[in-house]
């Protein structure tokens, strides 16, 4: 075992439980809701836009929430975190937002999130949204490393990249084409299994 300080960052949606705002637009009908980090790299251009069709389509807090409600983690996805957690520490760093994560974090054994905030209106209304800083993936991995840990950091859309250049080791989960294609430096992954495998031998 190394005698090197690791902790592990990785994102939430896509690789431990499935896209919110995809199960969203499924729910609802509303195609347009199923555009995320892996199509728009431009997080604040999607999010206005995400905040628009809610409001034309008249949907609020709540509609979101029951929706988040019925979700399940992925297969396989809790028995791999009680694994990675006996191994090494775990911080969850997502774009989603507190008012969204609670129940998913409940079905994933409560690991630490660092995450966003939405700005909901006292009729329910989603108004905008608050990052909890620029750029907090790669913030929270800089952070990081002046408490001199190592980062594992695993991701799978646009907005994990520059957490995953940051780290000492970055991972692709389960990426989509075009970003496996624009970014071939980071090994890619499909399975739990192989997700123990890199893990084993980085801490090795």
């Amino acid at each position: 075992m190394t005698d090197k300080l690791y902790i592990m960052c990785s994102d939430l949606e896509g690789v431990f439980v499935p896209e919110i705002w995809i199960n969203v637009a499924e729910k609802t009908g509303i195609e347009e809701l199923r555009l995320t980090t892996r199509d728009i790299s431009d997080y604040d251009v999607l999010m206005k836009r995400r905040i628009e069709i809610l409001r034309e389509h008249g949907l609020k807090i709540k509609d979101i929430s029951d929706v988040i409600g019925s979700m399940k983690p992925l297969d396989g996805a809790g028995e791999f975190l009680d694994w990675l957690r006996s191994r090494v520490p775990l911080i969850i760093v997502s774009d989603t937002f507190v008012q969204f994560a609670g129940p998913l974090m409940k079905k994933l054994g409560w690991p630490a999130l660092f995450c966003n905030s939405l700005i909901i209106e006292p009729d329910g209304t989603v108004s905008g949204y608050k990052l909890r800083q620029k750029d907090g993936k790669r913030q929270t991995v800089l952070a990081l490393k002046t408490l001199y840990y190592n980062i594992i950091a695993a991701g799978d859309s646009y907005n994990d990249i520059s957490m995953l250049k940051e780290s000492e080791a970055g991972i692709l989960f389960r990426p989509p084409e075009n970003v496996k294609k624009e970014f071939p430096e980071f090994p890619v992954i499909h399975t739990y299994d192989e997700f123990k495998g890199i893990i084993q031998k980085i801490l090795e």
